[in-house]
């Protein structure tokens, strides 16, 4: 430690810097020195040493030998003047004390109200203190609870569900295995619809948006928005659904991987040759790209952002959405498919476009998540009755059944269920194995049902009873439900009123499948269940049935009304084939307006038909059937090779 160190430090004193480096005793003996020594050495700035340049060791072996005394003494009296100024502005500080003082005790006096309040509040709301919980807004008028349809991002991924299941060691492994032969391509976003794979590309630029259009009581409204393009490779895209040559598809996918219409497209037709994993994963693809495009404002998981249906940019989410809640529904992962469930019905609660509520109460069962079904059907029934739907009336009985706090009224709501909607018990039962008894094969009220319920009502009969028959194959529903259609039996036979007045509620209801229903139908594919209602407008799976309103940015591709296999031999081998055009070409030539026009159209035709038949005539003329020798022919060639 050199002598300036020591000097700037207040160590050194009067005596000589060479006598405490010898005895370290005295320089015991100076540290502790008086009170006031103590006092300027520990006032002195120490960051002073930092301001000062640096010397070399000759400057300052010359500085240690050439200093005085006097200079030690100045820079004390420095050190005595700093700290006499400092006093004063301490002084002067503490003299205005008294006023905040009052100031200080009505901050304390708030803190306590605020306290106060606060613990009053968690008090009313049943919550302990430190604890902060939001009591469910309501939302528009006729609407459900916010709560409701809160969604758990955590649910939306079936590895999370099928680790709960199978065990996370099981799962990793399966993953490993489906990872090893696959190739990173680049960074992909992680998003919370689903899990992007490493074998796919990066989705750069796809030109697909997502913007706020109002808000309106706590509720957003948004819509997605085409690039331009964009809007040219859905041309293409249109041109590839109208040209009915799968390979156009492809095609188009290969130059643009993320083009939501194409993958749904695909996806259908992958499902349709029974290649289930690839139509999966071309809906999560078109997932992705819909959540990568989503706006800031747009939460999942608050249940209070809304996408109009109505708008032709919009229906792409909604239906990947439920064809990936079968797809996870069928690996069942049911507590992901339910939460899927929520959220495509918080994106419109009340027009509900592709019939969720037909669909999200068996997911709750079989999650086991009766309690908030419970609630979901007490909360909605003033509003859309849903109760007068079959899988309600019998859902909610199995829920109240399966909790067990209530039996009676689980008796109750099972035999009400069964009143209104007769026609389910022998599809049902027949459905599950089980063998009626006598009195039941033999009552009127169960056998004659399906004959007298309207053609829409026995829709929604057979969507449940093909949907839900697992749920009711437990050891304990089967016996409860044999009690119950006993206990309606006799309530029938001693006409009981509420029986007369379910039959008249069944006349005058379901008169005619809502649209709604009948793109539920479309999307679901089950097989059991079948609709003579079904719009004759063509189907197109990308965007089934669209509401009569509908907002379009393009035009729908033309669809043939003749899907004979006539017509589709014909415009695989002619691709410009139109029927409709047919009758024109093969009318009078004076009817065409030019007679030249006219004549060589039909000639053309005539020409292209009558090849194409030459053609045929050919190839079965061709065709000969090998000669399949007898048992003794072959006998004979044997013994003469």
């Amino acid at each position: 430690m050199s002598s300036r160190v020591l000097r700037k430090l207040g160590l050194q004193g009067e005596k000589d810097i060479t006598s405490l480096g010898d005895d370290a005793s005295d320089t015991e003996a100076d540290f502790s020195s008086s009170g006031g020594a103590k006092k300027k050495q520990l006032n002195i700035n120490r960051y002073d040493l930092l301001n000062q340049q640096s010397h070399s060791e000759s400057e300052v072996k010359e500085d240690d030998d050439h200093e005085t005394a006097g200079s030690l003494n100045a820079q004390e009296n420095e050190a005595e003047h700093k700290e006499a100024a400092r006093r004063k502005k301490k002084k002067k500080r503490k003299k205005p004390g008294k006023i905040p003082n009052n100031a200080r005790s009505s901050e304390d006096n708030i803190e306590d109200e605020v306290e106060r309040s606060v613990r009053e509040v968690n008090e009313l709301l049943g919550d302990t203190p430190g604890r902060v919980t939001q009591e469910p807004a309501s939302m528009h008028a006729g609407g459900p609870k916010k709560g409701i349809l809160n969604i758990e991002h955590r649910s939306l991924n079936p590895n999370n569900e099928l680790k709960r299941i199978f065990g996370s060691k099981i799962v990793q492994n399966e993953q490993s295995k489906r990872r090893g032969g696959s190739r990173t391509r680049g960074h992909l976003k992680t998003t919370w619809l689903v899990s992007p794979k490493e074998n796919w590309p990066p989705i750069g630029k796809p030109g697909l948006s997502m913007s706020l259009v109002k808000t309106e009581n706590g509720v957003s409204t948004f819509t997605y928005e085409h690039s331009i393009n964009y809007q040219q490779v859905q041309v293409k895209f249109l041109d590839a659904v109208e040209s009915l040559n799968p390979d156009n598809i492809v095609g188009l996918i290969n130059l643009h991987p993320y083009h939501v219409d194409a993958l749904l497209q695909l996806s259908e037709l992958c499902r349709l040759s029974e290649d289930l994993p690839m139509a999966a994963e071309l809906i999560e693809r078109a997932l992705y790209c819909l959540e990568c495009a989503f706006h800031p404002s747009f939460s999942l998981a608050s249940g209070n952002c809304r996408l109009d249906y109505r708008r032709q940019e919009n229906r792409a989410l909604f239906i990947a959405v439920f064809k990936h809640l079968m797809f996870v529904g069928a690996r069942a992962c049911c507590r992901t498919a339910l939460e899927f469930c929520k959220l495509l019905l918080s994106l419109e609660p009340e027009g509900d476009p592709l019939g969720v509520l037909l669909t999200i109460d068996f997911y709750a069962l079989r999650a086991q998540k009766y309690e908030w079904l419970i609630r979901l059907a007490s909360e909605w029934e003033p509003s859309r009755n849903l109760s007068q739907l079959p899988n309600f009336a019998f859902s909610i009985a199995v829920a109240h059944f399966q909790l067990g706090q209530d039996v009676e009224l689980a008796h109750h709501l099972l035999q009400n269920a069964l009143i209104m909607f007769p026609g389910v018990l022998v599809p049902l039962l027949t459905k599950c194995g089980v063998q009626p008894d006598s009195r039941v094969s033999s009552h009127l009220f169960f056998t004659t049902a399906d004959t007298s319920q309207s053609p829409s009502l026995a829709v929604l009969v057979q969507l449940y009873v093909a949907r839900c028959y697992h749920i009711w194959k437990e050891s304990e529903l089967l016996p409860w439900l044999e009690r119950n259609v006993h206990t309606v039996l006799d309530r029938v036979d001693k006409k009981d009123p509420y029986v007369s007045d379910c039959e008249a509620k069944r006349s005058k209801r379901y008169p005619k499948l809502p649209p709604n229903l009948h793109r539920h139908i479309i999307l679901s594919d089950i097989k059991d269940v079948t609709c003579s209602e079904m719009s004759e407008s063509p189907i197109l799976s990308f965007d089934p049935l669209p509401p009569v309103d509908s907002i379009n940015l393009y035009s729908r591709p033309t669809r043939y009304q003749n899907p004979s296999a006539f017509y589709m031999f014909f415009r695989s081998l002619m691709p410009n084939f139109n029927p409709n055009q047919t009758g024109g070409a093969l009318e009078e030539p004076g009817e065409m307006g030019e007679e030249g026009d006219g004549e060589g159209a039909a000639v053309d035709l005539r020409r292209s038909v009558t090849s194409l038949l030459d053609a045929m005539r050919d190839l079965l003329s061709n065709i000969h059937m090998p000669d399949v020798p007898a048992e003794g022919d072959i006998d004979s060639d044997e013994e003469h090779p």
